[in-house]
């Protein structure tokens, strides 16, 4: 069979390649009557309109923004955090007629999104700022955004008040009576140890500024917290080994990076006969819908995820219009739970 074309509607109708053509991607200049009439005709002769790429092309645009994530994209919708965030992203922008596309960093030489798949631009959520993905897409010069992550660049970014939510933890539980607190993270390589400058040298942009709001609290107490750390970005094996170590000797209290992180303190707790929140308070961060959900609920630091992704993706949005955006830092706001409660006595 021979292959079917804009020409070859075009004759079956009786009007210019042009007109069919516009058929499908400027439906406004025709009458109602003649765009029926050649859709009918594409139905028929099995055309289902113009290469994807050359309309890209002919319009300058592709209609599809890129979302790198910290996890794979084989893990990205274990958090409900980062499901509400890509919800708000993609809802947002459906509604200025953009699809929104998973993007991650591949080995293979011959496959590699970051790299190869067309997009108008890119929002980068959790990440290094000197990840592969991440310098792939600066390579590419595409309009870019981060959220909650270092730029490489001058990218606009999306930031959470994450000291002053942090701030707001730490003195719940000083006001409970804990003065023996544990501090779970990402980024920082260390093994239940106390604090230094160097571990709050070596965090994530994110995590940083939560060990500033949680160390700029406990100090006014005379606080001296444990850390415990991954070099990862979520709650890994390391992560999960050093957090069964800590509850050998366990702390009164934990101020946890995320509410998944959280909950592996309080399942491991439990499996040691630790009890929450009578043997050991816990604090997470991120208030997503697991929290509420766990038993108890889990007293956390709130963010709104669905103002997050719609700030990220109106962002962009302005800078594909060549505005000139600037750095947003939303609000946090401590929510108060059943999983923590007055120091018990040792």
């Amino acid at each position: 069979m021979a292959r079917v074309t804009l020409q070859t509607i075009a004759d079956e109708v009786g009007v210019s390649r042009m007109t069919v053509s516009n058929a499908f991607s400027r439906p406004n200049q025709l009458s109602a009557a003649l765009r029926s009439q050649i859709m009918d005709a594409a139905a028929r002769l099995g055309y289902s309109g113009p290469d994807p790429s050359g309309r890209a092309l002919a319009r300058g645009r592709t209609g599809a923004i890129g979302v790198v994530l910290t996890n794979s994209p084989r893990d990205a919708f274990t958090d409900e955090t980062a499901v509400g965030f890509l919800r708000a992203v993609a809802g947002t922008l459906a509604d200025a007629g953009y699809s929104l596309v998973l993007l991650h960093s591949s080995e293979r030489s011959d496959v590699d999104p970051v790299r190869d798949i067309a997009m108008d631009g890119a929002i980068v959520y959790s990440c290094a700022p000197r990840a592969r993905e991440v310098t792939a897409l600066h390579e590419r010069r595409l309009p870019l955004v981060t959220v909650e992550s270092a730029p490489l660049g001058d990218e606009p970014q999306i930031l959470l008040d994450d000291a002053a939510g942090s701030r707001q933890a730490a003195a719940h539980l000083l006001e409970l009576g804990h003065r023996d607190v544990a501090l779970i993270v990402t980024s920082v390589d260390v093994a239940d140890e106390p604090l230094t400058a160097e571990h709050r040298a070596s965090a994530s942009d994110t995590i940083g500024r939560r060990l500033d709001g949680w160390t700029s609290e406990l100090a006014t107490a005379g606080v001296a917290p444990r850390i415990v750390g991954t070099t990862g970005f979520d709650v890994d094996d390391v992560l999960r080994d050093r957090i069964g170590a800590m509850l050998e000797t366990p702390p009164t209290a934990v101020l946890a990076f995320s509410d998944l992180a959280a909950l592996e303190v309080i399942e491991q707790a439990r499996a040691r006969g630790i009890r929450v929140p009578e043997d050991l308070s816990v604090v997470g961060f991120d208030d997503s819908p697991l929290a509420a959900r766990l038993s108890p609920p889990l007293t956390t630091v709130h963010q709104d995820v669905d103002a997050k992704g719609t700030a990220a993706a109106t962002t962009l949005l302005a800078l594909l219009k060549e505005e000139k955006p600037t750095t947003l830092t939303l609000p946090t706001s401590l929510v108060v739970r059943g999983s923590t409660a007055a120091a018990p006595r040792r």
